[in-house]
């Protein structure tokens, strides 16, 4: 049986984690889920903490502003399969105030409690409509506080 999130062993407390269970378009020719699958997991975890504070996509979009992926390192510790129940947290751990973020990842298996992921994405705000590197918006800088400090 699945153990519910607060029962997991996250490296860190105050987790925002999205629940998934792994489809089989996701298995690769290897029998286990794809590596990109596991970049986009990361992605659709930022999404869903940007909106739980009250910045889905479509505001961001609306202000012309974003934070646009800037280097991705992620360390793959074990597999997903198939009909493994899983969980995808975050933290925000840094965040200058005027141009970058970081959000620390971790994907966990909620029926082994195995990590299967630990990762950091560095972020950068943009201007979208020029594509350039542009200050935060006052709300980026109140709603992406730091969440963890390493």
């Amino acid at each position: 049986m699945p153990m519910p999130a607060t029962e997991l062993a996250w490296d860190y407390p105050d987790v925002f984690c999205i629940p998934l269970v792994v489809t089989a378009a996701q298995i690769d020719s290897y029998g286990h889920v794809n590596n990109a699958v596991y970049l986009q997991w990361l992605t659709d975890c930022a999404w869903a903490h940007s909106a739980a504070v009250g910045l889905p996509e479509e505001v961001c979009v609306a202000m012309g502003r974003g934070m646009a992926v800037r280097t991705v390192h992620i360390d793959l510790l074990a597999a997903a399969y198939e009909g493994d129940e899983l969980f995808v947290g975050d933290w925000l751990s840094s965040n200058d105030r005027r141009l970058r973020a970081t959000r620390i990842f971790q994907i966990l298996n909620a029926g082994t409690g195995q990590c299967l992921l630990r990762g950091h994405v560095d972020y950068v705000c943009l201007n979208l409509t020029n594509g350039r590197p542009s200050r935060m918006p006052a709300e980026f800088v109140e709603r992406y506080a730091v969440t963890l400090r390493e």
